[in-house]
């Protein structure tokens, strides 16, 4: 899937902006010109050759806490997509082998899950639990997680009445083997699908909580925590908010671009484009050379 994948150039466009930002939370801290929590007189000032995005309204340098805040918003939004695949996909998957009692309880939980707002639920855990980025996110993933339970489970519906599926549960084998042997590789790719989409609304997410100043501690920076600071000096810096907008926006498109390229290669449209590229493949080893006009 990967190969297939990096075959399409959307595939190819998402990949590098992903790995870009990946790297950026990595290393971001340590690239950093500047000490992103270090205030100085030097205020609101404009992007000069010292301060490349200018500094903010306590002096500090806004190219360095952007730099910073890549990993807080990168690591909540792993958070959210990896908690919600977990206690998504997993109970979706077995509610289809374990009996009427599961599938009814798993069902009704998901529907509660999808009616409950999950940023007032957020923010009632967060009053319980403390203001944490750990905290919002896993309870943020657990009320996004309906989505991988629903995918999941229709996807294996779908494999679930394949005879040889079928054949291996009359013969005796177990539900785990079942899953493992022949659900699990067709589930895989919607769940890949669903997995790069909720890695964008895990963006988005952390950016409105962080942009309410829930789940970091202050001065913390964060890129919704920025673009918060930098709409209450509009008046003195139009342009500030570009940056930390543009990175969001910029993040979410390539999450929803993967998607898009993981769908066009797996599945029946999957093996309609492998196929295509055989046949010009065997066109392209088939066809005449012409030398000089003649053969």
């Amino acid at each position: 899937m990967v190969r297939r994948v990096l075959s399409l150039t959307s595939g190819r466009i998402a990949v590098a902006i992903l790995v870009l930002i990946a790297l950026l939370a990595v290393c971001g801290p340590w690239l950093a010109p500047q000490d992103p929590l270090a205030t100085s007189d030097n205020t609101l000032a404009s992007a000069s050759g010292a301060h490349w995005l200018g500094t903010d309204y306590l002096g500090r340098d806004v190219f360095s806490r952007l730099l910073d805040g890549s990993r807080i918003s990168v690591l909540g939004s792993l958070e959210v997509a990896l908690m919600a695949l977990v206690v998504g996909a997993v109970p979706g998957i077995l509610s289809v082998y374990s009996g009427r009692v599961f599938e009814w309880l798993t069902l009704r939980l998901a529907d509660t899950l999808v009616a409950l707002p999950f940023l007032l639920f957020a923010i009632a855990v967060i009053a319980l639990l403390g203001n944490g980025i750990t905290q919002a996110m896993l309870v943020t993933g657990a009320l996004v997680s309906p989505l991988f339970y629903r995918v999941s489970r229709a996807a294996t519906l779908a494999v679930a009445r394949s005879p040889y599926v079928e054949a291996a549960i009359i013969s005796g084998a177990s539900v785990g083997w079942v899953v493992r042997r022949h659900v699990w590789v067709k589930v895989l790719p919607p769940i890949a699908v669903a997995l790069a989409q909720t890695i964008g609304v895990g963006f988005v997410i952390v950016s409105s909580l962080t942009f309410l100043g829930i789940g970091v501690q202050p001065p913390a920076p964060t890129w919704g925590g920025l673009l918060a600071s930098d709409l209450g000096y509009l008046s003195h810096q139009p342009w500030a908010p570009v940056a930390p907008a543009l990175l969001i926006m910029v993040t979410v498109w390539a999450c929803n671009l993967l998607a898009d390229a993981i769908r066009d290669v797996s599945g029946e449209a999957g093996r309609a484009l492998v196929n295509r590229r055989k046949a010009r493949a065997r066109t392209g080893t088939s066809a005449p050379v012409t030398v000089g006009g003649s053969r």
